[in-house]
């Protein structure tokens, strides 16, 4: 079951989109240094289709993008959260912030996504803005293909 710890309206996670960023527990990873330790442990809402829903209706005027910040302990839940999301929203698009280490495994999904970050964090090599990452961002293109566009938060400036 995936539950949620609440959602932020971001603008770098997904570069050049407004996205609904929707923050979900019980991450498998516990990758040391984690930025928000906090969703490594199973707390939270569950998620449901009309929470789901309620949050994308709340913003549906604002928002270009729906990224999911984790969900790894359920993927097939969440495979099925973005399926509806791509039925009843056709021109919002989707992300994924998932830890996995590459894209095996995620092709069955990809057809419902338009972008996914993959690989879990590595304190030494840092995150996404570090050039030394082991982290990358893909667009997806054609529902098939993975196009990396980590390079695009190197081009951001820093927020000191």
């Amino acid at each position: 079951m995936l539950k949620t710890t609440g959602y932020d309206i971001v603008f770098q996670e997904i570069p050049g989109e407004t996205t609904l960023a929707i923050n979900l527990s019980n991450c498998p990873f516990r990758c040391p240094g984690c930025h928000s330790p906090y969703l490594q442990e199973d707390v939270g809402t569950p998620l449901t289709e009309e929470l789901l829903f309620n949050f994308i209706e709340k913003y549906a005027d604002e928002i270009t993008c729906i990224a999911f910040m984790g969900g790894d302990s359920d993927a097939t839940s969440l495979y099925g959260y973005m399926k509806l999301i791509k039925e009843k929203y056709p021109n919002l698009k989707t992300a994924w912030y998932s830890g996995r280490i590459s894209e095996i495994g995620v092709e069955k999904v990809l057809s419902y996504l338009d972008f996914i970050k993959l690989g879990p964090y590595r304190e030494e090599l840092g995150s996404l803005k570090s050039r030394n990452t082991n982290q990358r961002l893909y667009k997806i293109v054609d529902g098939t293909k993975l196009k990396d566009i980590t390079d695009r938060f190197w081009e951001l400036p820093s927020r000191t």
